[in-house]
C-alpha cells in the first residue's frame, strides 16, 4: 500500500529554513499532513519525512542510497571535507582512521579534562553573581574540545584563538552558506568577520599540525591520533589539509552541540524544581563532596535522563539527504536527485511517542519507556553510518559538567529577564541570565 504524499510549496532554500526556524508549529503542521510531505525548493523535488519509520529508513537502513543534501553542499567551501561533510569511500576511509580517537579508554582520559575545565568555571563564579550562561557554556565547550585536541604549549594558543574565532565562523558561515553566492563577495561586516576569523583559526591549527610533524610522540590528544592514523588498505596517513578538515569538523560538531545542551540543561533545571531536586540529590549521593570521575558515569542515572530529555527537546531542526538512486518509502518512490528533509525536532516532538512534548520530563527515559519507542523516534546525533562519532564524548562532557557544577551551585533565573530563543540550525538560548547561588 502506497503512503500518500501531501503537497506543499516552499520556493527557496533560504525561505524554507526561515520557516523551519520561525516556529515549532511549522514542523508539527507538516507532521499532521502525513508521513511524507512533498515541498519545493525551487525546481528540486523535496520530500519532508515526518515519521520515525521513514526517518530510520533514510538515516540507517537505506543510508547508502543517499548522500548529503543541498544545505551541506553549501557549507563545504567553509567547513572543509571532514567527516561532517565528506561522502562515499573517502568518508568511510576517514571514519575508520578517526574512530580510534573515540574509543572508551581515550574518552576516559578526556573525562579528566572535562571535569578540570568545569571545576575551573565553577570556581570562577561568585555568590550572587549574574552569569550569561550561554556564553559560559560556549567558552567551556571550546576549552574542553581544544584541550582534548591539543595538549601542548602551542595548543594553548590554539585553544585561545579557537575560543575567539569559532563562533564567528559558525554563525557567519551559516549566513554565507544560505545566501546567494554573490553576497559572499560584497564588502559587508559579516563577510569581513567571517574571513578574518577563518584565517586566524586556520593559521594557528596548521601551526600546531606542523609542530607535531617534527616528532612522533603521542601526546594523548585527538590531534596525535589523527596524525598517527593510517588507512588500513593503503597505509597512507592524512595530509595536513585532511587533518585540518577533521579538526574543523570535530570543533564544529563538538562545541555547538554540547554548549547548547549545557545551557538549556541549566535553564530546565531552574524551571523544574523537582527535576533539580532529584538531580542534586543524585550528585550529592554519588560524589559525596569529591570531584566527578569517568567511573561515576554509570551511577549518574538520573543526570543521563536529564541530558537525554534536553537532547530531545532542543535538537537540530533539520538534516538533509539527496537520493543517488530510486528509493521506495512506503510505496512512494523518490527519484534520483530528490532532496529529503529529516527533522529531529519533528520526531522528537511527536505526541504519539512523546506525550505533551513541550513538557520537560526526564522520566521519559526510564528503560521501560525507552523500549517502547520505535526506531527513528530519537535521533539527536543522526543515525547509521553517518551518526556523529563524538556522541559518547558529548554525552560524557554534558553529564560530568552538570555533576561538577551542580555539586556546588544552583543557577537561578533573573526576575524579569526571560530567555529569548534564536534559531539557526538549532534553538539557541540568547540572554540566558542566571544568578549563581551556592548550594552549601
Amino acid at each position: 500500500m502506497s503512503v500518500p504524499v501531501a503537497p506543499g510549496r516552499l520556493p527557496l532554500l533560504g525561505h524554507t529554513l526561515s520557516l523551519l526556524r520561525a516556529r515549532a508549529g511549522f514542523t508539527a503542521g507538516l507532521r499532521a499532513r502525513g508521513e511524507i510531505v512533498k515541498v519545493h525548493l525551487g525546481p528540486v523535488p523535496t520530500y519532508f519525512v515526518t515519521s520515525p519509520r521513514f526517518v530510520h529508513q533514510v538515516l540507517v537502513t537505506d543510508s547508502s542510497r543517499f548522500r548529503k543534501g543541498i544545505m551541506f553542499e553549501r557549507f563545504r567551501p567553509f567547513l572543509g571535507n571532514g567527516l561532517l561533510l565528506s561522502e562515499g569511500a573517502y568518508h568511510r576511509r576517514q571514519r575508520r582512521m578517526v574512530q580510534p580517537a573515540f574509543h572508551r579508554e581515550r574518552i576516559a582520559r578526556y573525562a579528566a579534562t572535562m571535569v578540570r575545565a568545569a571545576t575551573d568555571v565553577a570556581a570562577g563564579w561568585r555568590p550572587g553573581e549574574v552569569r550569561v550562561v550561554e556564553h559560559d557554556m560556549q567558552a567551556l565547550a571550546v576549552t574542553i574540545v581544544g584541550e582534548a585536541l591539543f595538549s601542548t604549549g602551542v595548543g594553548e594558543r590554539a585553544t585561545a584563538e579557537i575560543r575567539r574565532s569559532l563562533f564567528d565562523v559558525l554563525k557567519n558561515g551559516m549566513v554565507r552558506a544560505l545566501s546567494p553566492e554573490f553576497v559572499s563577495r560584497l564588502p559587508l561586516p559579516v563577510n569581513r568577520r567571517f574571513d578574518e576569523a577563518s584565517e586566524r583559526m586556520r593559521g594557528i591549527v596548521l601551526e600546531v599540525i606542523a609542530s607535531r610533524r617534527t616528532d612522533d610522540e603521542d601526546h594523548g590528544d585527538l590531534l596525535s591520533m589523527l596524525l598517527a592514523a593510517q588507512d588500513e588498505e593503503s597505509g597512507d596517513g592524512m595530509t595536513d589539509r585532511q587533518a585540518y578538515d577533521e579538526v574543523l569538523a570535530l570543533l564544529t560538531a563538538g562545541v555547538e552541540t554540547t554548549a547548547l545542551a549545557l545551557a538549556w540543561a541549566f535553564h530546565e533545571l531552574a524551571e523544574n524544581p523537582e527535576v533539580e531536586r532529584r538531580a542534586h540529590a543524585e550528585v550529592d549521593e554519588v560524589l559525596a563532596g569529591r570531584p566527578a570521575t569517568f567511573e561515576d558515569l554509570p551511577k549518574l542515572v538520573y543526570l543521563h535522563r536529564v541530558v537525554n530529555e534536553v537532547l530531545r527537546k532542543y535538537p537540530i531542526w533539520i538534516l538533509m539527504r539527496k537520493a543517488v538512486e530510486p528509493v521506495d518509502l512506503g510505496g512512494t518512490v523518490l527519484p534520483p536527485g530528490a532532496e529529503v528533509i529529516v527533522s529531529p525536532h519533528a520526531v522528537h516532538h511527536d505526541p504519539a511517542h512523546f506525550p505533551d512534548p513541550e513538557r520537560f520530563d526526564p522520566d521519559r527515559w526510564l528503560p521501560e519507556r525507552v523500549a517502547a519507542l520505535p526506531k527513528g523516534a530519537f535521533v539527536p546525533f543522526g543515525g547509521g553510518a553517518r551518526q556523529c562519532m563524538g556522541n559518547v564524548f558529548a554525552q560524557t562532557e554534558v553529564v560530568l559538567t552538570l555533576a561538577t557544577v551542580a555539586a556546588r551551585w544552583r543557577l537561578v533565573p533573573v526576575p524579569g529577564k526571560p530567555v529569548r530563543t534564536k534559531f539557526t540550525t538549532a534553538a539557541y538560548p540568547s540572554g540566558l541570565l542566571m544568578t549563581a547561588v551556592p548550594r552549601n
